[in-house]
């Protein structure tokens, strides 16, 4: 900002800032997807009008890339991401005799298992990779009996849209399949928190020059995939978007083991984000020049 608001004279057009907060969802989340927070509800409420935006650039820090360097892809480079709720009803009986009843347990055991089926054995794994994560489980309050009920919760990522609703439906299907073969009640619900973050191929290859420009040489890399959600991604639905990574692990610490961005041990090599307000500048500024031609 301080950077930008110095050259205001010089820019040919308008430079909109976005100060957004919660990026990683409210405290008060409804789930069933009713509430809005963070990118989603900025845009809802105009964000990207008065003045319109015509591009969008993002930059996050990351602790898995060298200090200084940028990472950056073409496409879908963020999974989407969605939350899942699974409850098991079975019928309660003593575990001493567990044929009294209908185990909750032993059948959300089973829908783990099979909800792991649909990556390996019924999504083509070679279009795009998924994941499928049961986060949570809980059931019963006594080590001899058998409960009533087992709740789970977890998340599911994707980057392509089809498939998305494709696993939403074998995840339904499977959960109550199961549960039925048991003679077990299963519901499953499912909400979409988060789009796939999408950098707009052309927009990416006409500023891929100012990143390497901005890194040097050797400094900058084509970026994974990651399977971590951002909800930038909102933007990017209504206006050809960027967004890049910025290391932030000093050099000499091997990244694959430094702790990652949401650990309390995560650290910020601080001279990096000279390289991020960099990028972030030069970006404005090629990308407004460019549009004034």
């Amino acid at each position: 900002a301080e950077v930008l608001a110095g050259m205001k004279e010089q820019l040919p057009g308008s430079v909109k800032l976005i100060f957004q907060p919660a990026e990683e969802s409210p405290a008060d989340f409804e789930p069933n997807g009713s509430n809005m927070w963070g990118a989603k509800q900025m845009v809802a409420e105009g964000v990207l009008e008065n003045p319109k935006v015509d591009a969008i650039f993002g930059l996050h820090v990351s602790s898995g890339i060298e200090s200084g360097k940028l990472a950056w892809r073409s496409g879908a480079a963020m999974a989407a991401a969605d939350q899942f709720w699974i409850d098991v009803k079975g019928r309660q009986t003593h575990g001493a005799r567990p044929w009294g009843g209908i185990d909750p347990i032993v059948v959300a055991s089973q829908i783990v298992m099979g909800l792991q089926t649909i990556q390996s054995r019924q999504v083509n794994a070679m279009l795009e990779p998924s994941v499928i994560t049961v986060g949570t489980i809980h059931g019963g309050n006594r080590m001899n009996i058998v409960p009533e009920k087992v709740e789970m919760m977890g998340t599911v990522r994707t980057y392509d849209e089809g498939m998305k609703k494709d696993i939403h439906a074998r995840m339904k299907r499977t959960t109550e399949s199961i549960a039925a073969s048991a003679g077990a009640e299963a519901t499953f619900k499912v909400v979409e928190l988060y789009n796939a973050t999408v950098n707009q191929p052309a927009l990416t290859a006409q500023m891929a020059p100012t990143l390497q420009r901005v890194a040097g040489e050797g400094n900058w890399m084509l970026g994974p995939k990651a399977t971590a959600s951002e909800d930038f991604s909102f933007y990017q639905e209504r206006v050809p978007g960027l967004f890049f990574n910025l290391g932030v692990t000093p050099k000499g610490v091997d990244v694959t083991k430094a702790a990652s961005n949401h650990s309390p041990e995560f650290y910020v090599d601080e001279p990096a984000l000279i390289n991020g307000v960099r990028a972030l500048a030069n970006l404005t500024v090629d990308y407004m020049t460019a549009s004034a031609k």
